[in-house]
């Protein structure tokens, strides 16, 4: 492959088109932010009319960068070898989302855009009032649709294909359940076995009454520690926790509070401040071209799940982090060890609430999530009985009995959102968190020390400079075998779960 010491005027024009779709991208994030943040009740019907109409614009830029055939004889030089690595990557990736995006017609973007701006308002009042009902004709239109989006992308065997590729590059749904299923298989038995322990971990000992204040000046005290800048980004609140860019100079993120336990925030906080780490760690002259873009959700989950398990739900981090929560919090946690909290922290317990559950049965949700779904996508499932066959599974998998839809099948915001083949992303990140950690510990002998004394920045610069600053340089396969020297292995996952949690359960 050549070395092209400077870029060509073909690159040069390629990147000021896609500059400038991604500034109007970056309008799009900021309204749907605002939405989720700011947003009086009444705005919702004109915004979703605003977001469509933008989303139409983008969608339109997009599909028109290749009038001149400029994109196509690039992708051509590309393919033949005669550009350097980071130009390839640019084309080749610019010319997989175009060829995606130009069979989209132009008013179903529009729909699709204002449908999903008009359903996630509809959800949140669904949510709040525990009426699937109120949701249902929705979901049965978002549906409708991404099984179209699925005819016009094209698929080989199931239409969930074509959907779960915007989210996984590469990945179907064979391959998804295949991955899910062997999990599934690995920890549905592991969780009885913990079960049959009965090991009694009280909880409750660390519920209190904490003022939201103080919630936020301790989550941005951690969030920062852990290298998050705020002056590049901001916290809010929102009723779903999620991180948003608009580019790698203004990263925000949310985060829910529960004035009866500081947790909820801070895991949520920790969670998505990895997110917010990989977007800030981008660089920023890559704005508007691939090398500007995460690879994958998968790839972005596994910081996030990396962060707030694998260090945040570890003792090294406590050992460091304890005594200044016991600071700001002296009761209750001036009367409960460091070890005792330890326990409370990652105790083993089927659970309602997804964002809310542990290491173990975090991914039994997501599994759930993944089979409905994909059944919906294909047929094989009604969306009126949808909640019937959520509440079975979290029977048949985890062993609990939902006695609400809000605490159910509508608590997530993802399909209000259009994000259809969006949930099996956070189980693969879970995987690849797994085959990182292990090699982030061989690069860094003494990360435990480094962890305990509160140095947390050396692991912000193994990720930035290893997965982060590369872009979309690399798949999300070829990353990983960069990175640790061999393709997508989940044993490194069952080996951390079985290590940590047999010491715990004595199993």
């Amino acid at each position: 492959m050549q070395k092209n010491k400077k870029e060509s005027a073909d690159i040069v024009e390629l990147k000021k088109r896609l500059d400038e779709v991604s500034h109007l991208n970056s309008a799009v994030a900021i309204l749907s932010w605002d939405q989720e943040v700011n947003m009086p009740k009444k705005g919702s019907e004109k915004r979703a009319g605003t977001i469509a109409h933008l989303s139409s614009i983008v969608h339109k830029k997009f599909t028109v960068i290749d009038h001149d055939g400029l994109l196509t004889k690039l992708k051509h030089e590309a393919e033949a070898n005669k550009l350097d690595q980071d130009s390839t990557a640019i084309i080749l990736e610019t010319w997989k989302s175009y060829e995606r995006q130009v069979k989209l017609p132009d008013e179903f973007v529009w729909e699709m855009a204002e449908l999903a701006s008009k359903a996630q308002t509809v959800w949140a009042q669904a949510r709040k009032e525990n009426n699937f009902k109120l949701f249902q004709p929705y979901l049965e239109k978002i549906i409708e649709m991404k099984r179209q989006e699925a005819k016009y992308i094209g698929f080989k065997d199931s239409p969930y294909d074509a959907l779960i590729d915007a989210f996984e590059p590469n990945m179907t749904a064979r391959e998804a359940a295949q991955i899910l299923n062997d999990l599934k298989d690995f920890l549905v038995p592991f969780l009885a076995e913990i079960k049959k322990k009965k090991k009694k971990i009280n909880a409750k000992k660390i519920l209190g009454k904490f003022p939201i204040p103080e919630q936020f000046e301790f989550s941005k005290f951690v969030a920062q520690k852990m290298g998050y800048d705020m002056d590049a980004g901001r916290i809010d609140i929102s009723s779903h926790p999620f991180a948003t860019n608009f580019h790698s100079q203004d990263v925000r993120f949310t985060t829910r509070y529960n004035e009866k336990n500081v947790l909820e925030a801070l895991g949520a906080t920790i969670h998505e401040t990895g997110h917010a780490l990989y977007e800030q760690g981008i660089l920023s002259e890559n704005f508007g071209t691939p090398l500007g873009e995460a690879i994958s959700l998968g790839i972005h989950e596994s910081q996030s799940r990396l962060w707030e398990n694998m260090i945040g739900k570890s003792k090294p981090f406590w050992k460091f982090l304890y005594p200044k929560l016991q600071k700001a919090f002296p009761k209750p946690f001036k009367s409960v060890s460091v070890d005792e909290f330890y326990e409370i922290l990652n105790k083993v317990e089927s659970s309602l609430i997804r964002i809310e559950a542990d290491e173990i049965t975090y991914n039994l949700h997501i599994i759930i999530r993944f089979e409905i779904e994909r059944e919906l996508v294909e047929g094989t499932l009604e969306v009126k009985d949808a909640p019937k066959v959520w509440n079975q599974k979290y029977k048949d998998y985890l062993g609990i009995d939902v006695p609400d839809n809000a605490r159910g099948i509508l608590q997530d915001v993802h399909w209000s959102g259009g994000g259809v083949g969006y949930f099996p992303t956070y189980s693969f990140g879970n995987l690849y968190a797994a085959q990182f950690f292990n090699a982030m510990r061989k690069d860094i002998p003494d990360l435990d020390k480094k962890v305990a004394k509160g140095d947390l920045l050396p692991l912000r610069e193994w990720l930035r400079a290893k997965i982060h600053a590369h872009g979309k340089r690399f798949t999300a396969a070829s990353l990983v075998q960069e990175v640790t020297g061999e393709p997508l292995n989940a044993a490194y996952f069952s080996a951390y779960i079985k290590e940590k949690f047999g010491k715990l359960y004595g199993i």
